[in-house]
């Protein structure tokens, strides 16, 4: 017998508001408890399981925003989980609108790059003239940015 999962009738926008039947999600720590409790199907679906208990969500664009970066030796994005972590340069693209993403948690969702962040990163890209491709340079290494399949 095949397991019928419901909707959760949780939807997160594009920007990393959650909305529960519509209604903003204002409680910042249901909402991290949320995060903690989410994984990605081989489908691309988004499945919360709290225990025996699963559902799936609605993901606009992403479900994790990157809210801030900072730079000293390599790069710190500040996730709108309310996490920190290094960014991993090779994990870089770019999609529709010239809007930026990565990878986040060990590499298993895709984060937006909130607009202040972009900005932020965007004083270390750089673009090879003669490939006409974007990069970025981190300890000698040039990490280009891949173009997204959206």
């Amino acid at each position: 017998m095949i397991e019928e999962i419901p909707p959760c009738d949780i939807r997160i926008d594009k920007e990393g508001n959650w909305y529960y039947k519509g209604a903003p999600m204002i409680r910042k720590d249901i909402c991290t408890f949320f995060y903690q409790h989410l994984s990605k199907e081989p489908d691309g679906g988004y499945l919360l399981q709290i225990g025996e208990d699963k559902c799936y969500l609605e993901v606009e664009d992403t479900p994790f925003i990157v809210k801030r970066v900072d730079f000293h030796t390599d790069f710190k994005i500040f996730i709108n989980d309310e996490t920190i972590e290094t960014l991993q340069p090779d994990t870089l693209s770019i999609g529709v609108d010239s809007v930026l993403y990565c990878k986040v948690k060990d590499r298993q969702f895709d984060a937006r790059f909130s607009r202040p962040s972009y900005y932020q990163f965007a004083e270390y890209i750089s673009c090879d003239e003669d490939e006409e491709r974007f990069f970025v340079h981190l300890n000698g290494v040039r990490y280009y940015l891949k173009q997204r399949d959206d």
